[in-house]
């Protein structure tokens, strides 16, 4: 059997006539020492605690070592950090700086485990007198309701407009869970979560089975949304934008019918390239002229034959993108939209090239929490404990973007993505001690960011 011991000194190779000796005694050292600019932020936006509120612990206090605010923290700045799994709590519990981030009575003491942080997720709906570890319970409307109360909190003034993007994207499932189905277009089982974001600030991240259409319960969270934005900023104009997925009647029809605009893609069919036929010729002819994709805009009057209510305006775009040569007619690429903007408010063009184009941003959004703060994480047997885990990784992207939108600004760092923020201020090796009355960090001198480090701290203590 191998013998524990700590080795006195470890030597590697030399250089330049000196020896290389490591040895394990630097102290209390962290390499997360940057993660304080993050406890600015949420003491900033108090998101944190607001989302700590939708937690009910049930738990005997006096055998309370971890509170349910500890809890919630830890998760959360885990995620913000990167690591991405529960296991990993069970080291990362010994990290000095996670007692300073979860806020906890003793800095001396450790951090939850695994198996405890694990009893947030598997609480079931209620919880009953004969449970014995599971008795901390999430209201999932207050955490709905959270997610845009703090987009409201972002802003000192109404907005003059807001847009709510809406997308579905697939998440690969890990065995025989709850909600399990094969999605077709994607060619594998996963869940099928919703997100809604108005520009950057994530409002819904909804998990679904995928054995729906894409839109299904879109027009209830679209509807919840706009009425708490409406009980706050009744005058603010707001706009649907999403990709045909959601081109849906009766969520049309409810926009129309609560003054809210839409526009939506179209699926292109028969009718409605026989209906630009003029405005392909012309594209494909000045492809052929000038060498270069050509579009062309129409603006048509549509109704399909038996799905929609009523007709819609819808805008065009016929483009050539290769010119016709010997062998074939080159390749065009036709698209559609269908909007309730009207012709007088903004021109085909615009509304395509401009307004609808710039959807394509929100999927940058949706990486960020997918790939980035493990959104995809739901291996938990239950569709309950895999949509919280979503929301924690959502409220992780919101922490990440307040650190973004209030410490980043003016900074070359404005519009970085969550991976190189947590790479170049959180992720900085420091020397942590404990007093009296002060924690102190030593961060790493060698820090090529310390200049903005700085820039950040002075944004953040502003606010």
């Amino acid at each position: 059997m191998q013998t524990e011991c700590m080795p006195g000194a470890l030597a590697f190779q030399g250089v330049a006539g000196r020896e290389v000796v490591a040895r394990f005694d630097g102290g209390t050292l962290t390499s997360d020492g940057g993660a304080v600019l993050l406890r600015e932020a949420d003491r900033a936006t108090n998101l944190l605690g607001q989302f700590a509120a939708c937690f009910t612990d049930h738990r005997d206090p006096t055998r309370v070592t971890h509170p349910v605010a500890s809890l919630v923290r830890q998760r959360v700045y885990g995620l913000a950090l990167g690591y991405e799994d529960l296991n990993d709590h069970d080291a990362l519990r010994h990290d000095p700086l996670i007692a300073v981030l979860a806020e906890s009575g003793d800095l001396a003491a450790p951090g939850a485990g695994k198996s405890t942080l694990n009893r947030l997720e598997l609480t079931g709906t209620t919880v009953g007198e004969q449970a014995r570890y599971k008795k901390i319970t999430v209201d999932h409307d207050a955490v709905d309701r959270l997610l845009v109360n703090v987009f409201v909190q972002a802003h000192a003034t109404p907005p003059t407009e807001i847009i709510l993007d809406l997308d579905a994207t697939d998440d690969p499932i890990h065995g025989m869970q709850e909600g399990r189905f094969f999605h077709g277009y994607y060619g594998h089982y996963c869940y099928l979560p919703l997100y809604i974001f108005a520009g950057e600030h994530l409002l819904c991240a909804r998990l679904r089975p995928s054995d729906r259409d894409a839109s299904a319960g879109a027009l209830e969270e679209v509807a919840r949304i706009v009425a708490q934005l409406r009980a706050v900023w009744p005058a603010v104009p707001i706009t649907l934008r999403a990709d045909s997925g959601f081109c849906r009647d009766a969520l049309m029809t409810w926009c129309e019918t609560h003054a809210v605009d839409y526009v939506f893609g179209l699926a292109k069919n028969a009718r409605l390239i026989a209906l630009i036929a003029k405005e392909l010729t012309d594209a494909a002819a000045t492809c052929t002229e000038t060498k270069q994709p050509a579009r062309v805009f129409a603006e048509l009057t549509y109704a399909t034959l038996d799905s929609w209510t009523c007709a819609r305006r819808v805008v065009a775009k016929a483009e050539q993108l290769t010119p016709a040569t010997a062998d074939g007619a080159g390749k065009s690429n036709p698209r559609f939209i269908v909007t309730s903007r009207a012709m007088t408010d903004v021109d085909a063009r615009t509304l395509y090239e401009n307004v609808y184009c710039a959807r394509g941003e929100m999927e940058n959004r949706i990486k960020e929490q997918q790939l980035m703060l493990f959104a995809d994480r739901t291996s938990a047997a239950t569709m309950r404990a895999n949509q919280l885990r979503l929301y924690f990784s959502s409220v992780a992207y919101v922490l990440l973007a307040s650190l973004r939108r209030l410490g980043l600004a003016g900074t070359t760092l404005a519009r970085a993505q969550c991976t190189t923020i947590r790479l170049t201020l959180l992720k900085i090796g420091a020397r942590i001690r404990v007093t009296v009355r002060k924690v102190w960090l030593a961060l790493a001198s060698g820090c090529p960011h310390a200049a903005l480090f700085a820039q950040v701290h002075a944004n953040l203590r502003r606010c």
